[in-house]
């Protein structure tokens, strides 16, 4: 049975990554009328769809009425897409990722969702699957930890013999906007080689939005990703696309990138896990992005899947492989299992935590209220002590997180879009006021602000720190924390990012935790709700219990730089006092 899991988990991956890229909305929708006497850009958008589709075998291709009547739901998540597929599949593609590990060690779950993908590699796919069938039988032992795991990414990250298009038009059929290089489906990030490494099998690579700076994704690839819970939202951004295909189960794991909350937004929105670390951890090395040389607040790279198991898996497998003997902006800090809480070596010793219900800006909507609540009353029924977090001013990392990362004036975005002549999708436009880039800002004014990001860091931790005085014993070991203030958005309702800004103004870790679903019958607006501000009266009138009904409710859990291994025992206590809450409580708070 061993002998053929490898090329069956692939296959049930593949015809799920097939179903999401046949339920998707129509990719005309939200495109602007800009540009409107430069038609190119579309025949080539166009022909990038087909080249996709023809990856599909035919056997596989769904029926017309079935993507009719998906268009048509709020939701295509949960039964609708498990009567698409055959028992056998579903048995495999319902099994959770660590425990498939544990038992058989190389098989996946089979997801399903939108068209969320960029590009398909499904013979390569299959092919790296007969070799490890072939490697395991031959040998008896596995290629590494994540044998025979298939794996999605978002299409920042390069692949041999795929296109990199990162949501660009005008990248189509170049390297990274330049024709004629040599380097066209010839370059592979130092991550691909590191997943190869541990047996792990990329299937695909996943939409993102035009730029990677909005909260939602869209791209005139594609077009606009929504959200498979509720199909009336966005999946978020910017790597929505990674989002939506774990939440149908696409991949075993998904792997994004994160600026602005670009890998936990989504993850939030789509009720998946995720983990995005701080900078030097995980190698961003020979991957595409937008402002290359911005190195104050650099991209970092994160992980969604299904569990906290699959998180700590995937980041302990990827530390294994000595990223930092590749990349000189690797940390060489390997997985450090001593961190990690264990409650047999520290008996005496009870965890603290922080708990933000709110930023003193903007109010959670009532279904993430809702979550807040949930997890404080499980984790103090577990005896852990949870104090009021107050941490510093709210509004001075947005100065600065906005600062930093646009303060090239997004020169660079403008010049990718120009390339094609396609149109800026609306989640972007509000990058260029009055059509052209803004003044980028001076050497003098980028150093002030890089202080600034310094001396609001040493602040951070100097009241982190201070906590000890609240808990009377250690500080706190995580903040509790919405990670937005929504269950996902309406399109262009998307308000307040500070949540999530913040923490990579401070190069801090977090790990996102699904909690549970918008109910219109609960999750209703205090009429008592005095706003905090004129953000947060607009924010709540963007909230309708009707539209967000059955949108997953998430939380955050933020721990301190370089602190992923302690954030992620962490991670497993919250879970495991939020199952213990729900087994007697429902989703009551």
């Amino acid at each position: 049975m061993i002998r053929h899991l490898s090329l069956i988990a692939t296959l049930f991956s593949l015809f799920a990554v097939l179903l999401i890229l046949l339920t998707h909305p129509t990719v005309d929708m939200f495109c602007s009328n800009h540009f409107a006497h430069n038609t190119a850009w579309k025949q080539i958008a166009a022909e990038k769809r087909l080249v996709i589709m023809a990856k599909i075998p035919s056997e596989w291709i769904l029926d017309t009425k079935v993507v009719e009547d998906a268009r048509s739901r709020q939701s295509i998540a949960g039964k609708f897409f498990d009567d698409l597929l055959d028992a056998k599949t579903l048995s495999i593609t319902a099994l959770d990722a660590p425990d498939l590990v544990q038992s058989i060690k190389r098989a996946a779950y089979a997801h399903q969702l939108g068209n969320f993908l960029l590009e398909v590699r499904f013979e390569q796919a299959i092919e790296r699957a007969r070799q490890l069938d072939n490697h395991f039988e031959e040998h008896r032992e596995l290629v590494g930890p994540l044998h025979g795991i298939p794996v999605t990414l978002k299409d920042q990250f390069h692949i041999k013999g795929l296109e990199t298009s990162m949501a660009y038009v005008g990248w189509i059929g170049t390297f990274e906007g330049q024709k004629g290089t040599g380097q066209e489906r010839n370059v592979e990030s130092e991550l691909i080689r590191e997943l190869d490494l541990l047996g792990a099998i990329p299937i695909a690579k996943t939409t993102l939005v035009q730029s990677l700076w909005a909260p939602e994704t869209n791209n005139n690839i594609l077009g606009y990703a929504w959200n498979p819970y509720n199909q009336q939202l966005s999946t978020g951004g910017s790597s929505g696309g990674e989002g939506a295909t774990q939440a149908l189960r696409g991949s075993a794991f998904g792997i994004g990138t994160d600026i602005g909350g670009s890998v936990s937004m989504p993850a939030s929105f789509q009720g998946v896990f995720s983990i995005k670390p701080s900078s030097g951890r995980i190698s961003f090395k020979d991957a595409a992005n937008t402002g290359r040389g911005q190195e104050v607040m650099p991209t970092v790279v994160g992980i969604m899947g299904h569990s906290v198991e699959i998180l700590t898996l995937v980041f302990k497998s990827l530390l294994s492989t000595k990223p930092w003997l590749q990349d000189p902006y690797v940390l060489p800090i390997p997985w450090r299992a001593e961190l990690q809480f264990d409650l047999d070596k520290e008996p005496n010793y009870t965890p603290a935590f922080g708990l933000l219900l709110d930023d003193g800006l903007v109010t959670p909507h009532p279904p993430i209220a809702r979550a807040l609540r949930m997890i404080k009353k499980a984790m103090e029924e577990e005896g852990y002590q949870l104090i009021n977090w107050e941490r510093p001013s709210v509004n001075e990392s947005m100065e600065i997180h906005d600062a930093i990362a646009r303060g090239d004036g997004c020169v660079h975005v403008w010049d990718d879009v120009q390339l094609s002549g396609e149109p800026f999708v609306p989640q972007i436009q509000n990058l260029f006021p009055g059509g052209n880039p803004r003044p980028p800002i001076s050497l003098l004014e980028f150093d002030w602000v890089v202080r600034c990001m310094k001396e609001y860091r040493k602040k951070h931790l100097e009241y982190w720190m201070s906590t000890a005085r609240a808990t009377g014993d250690q500080p706190v070991e995580a903040i509790i924390s919405p990670v937005t203030p929504y269950a996902s958005v309406a399109p262009g309702k998307f308000y307040h990012s500070a949540y999530i800004s913040s923490i990579n103004v401070l190069d801090y870790a977090t790990v996102v935790i699904p909690v549970t679903f918008a109910d219109m019958n609960i999750d209703v607006v205090d009429p008592g709700f005095r706003p905090l501000s004129e953000k947060d009266l607009m924010n709540m009138k963007s909230y309708d219990p009707k539209v967000h009904h059955r949108a997953p409710a998430s939380i955050q859990l933020i721990g301190r730089k370089m602190d992923e291994e302690r954030l992620l025992s962490m991670a497993t206590l919250v879970v495991t006092a939020l199952e213990k809450y729900k087994a007697k409580y429902g989703h009551k708070a």
